[in-house]
């Protein structure tokens, strides 16, 4: 298990190497732009602005997430569908779902890193320049777009493993609606009422790679 965890690392790395970087220069321009602002105006307004009309100072990274997770997923998948080289994964003297789901539970677990980094220079930027009235609030907002990355990784993932053309397209379609859910333009907060919904759907979703998986270990076309 630990050559296959060194393998996916192997394929994903340049694409999570860059994800990172992209990550902490948008994040840094974020607050250097805040810094900016705070300096040529007053504190006051600027929260102000951020309270009550509706003026986020995070809208960067509102598709940095997406754009991660559908790299690490392709980067990870797309190999494995050139030739049909995953079934020879599939031929190790290991239970071909354990495989599939290990293989999964690395990509989402070096994608949750990567989440789990932003979110931390996200707050540590933020608690530098705001109050817990206005971090909270924006935490809350951004929240659904790190799950839409994740979403979007397991979606990806299903798409480029199934072996069916129709389906592909079938899937493809399903997972742009679901996504677009994750993104959906609201108020700064907006997103807490559904949270736990979006949460519990991720987590969902995560699985149905194995159906996909199935199909194509019994060589369907």
């Amino acid at each position: 298990m630990k050559s296959i965890y060194y393998k996916e690392w192997i394929k994903i790395k340049r694409v999570f190497s860059a994800s990172l970087v992209l990550g902490i220069l948008a994040l840094s321009f974020i607050f250097i732009k805040v810094r900016h602002d705070i300096l040529f105006s007053d504190a006051a307004g600027y929260w102000y602005s951020f309270l009550f009309r509706g003026s986020p100072y995070y809208t960067l990274l509102r598709f940095l997430p997406l754009v991660t997770g559908l790299g690490i997923a392709i980067a990870q998948y797309f190999p494995e569908t050139v030739d049909k080289r995953i079934k020879l994964t599939f031929h190790l003297p290991v239970r071909e779902n354990e495989i599939l789901i290990r293989m999964h539970f690395f990509g989402a677990a070096s994608l949750t890193a990567l989440f789990v980094l932003f979110y931390t220079i996200f707050i540590t930027g933020s608690s530098i320049f705001f109050p817990s009235d206005i971090i909270v609030p924006a935490l809350i907002s951004i929240t659904p777009w790190f799950l839409g990355g994740l979403a979007t990784y397991f979606m990806v993932a299903l798409i480029l493993l199934e072996p069916v053309l129709l389906y592909r397209v079938l899937f493809g379609i399903v997972g742009a609606g679901f996504v677009s859910f994750f993104s959906l333009r609201a108020g700064i907060g907006g997103y807490k009422p559904i949270l736990i919904t979006l949460s519990a759907l991720t987590i969902l979703v995560s699985v149905v790679i194995l159906f996909s998986g199935y199909r194509f270990r019994k060589g369907e076309m």
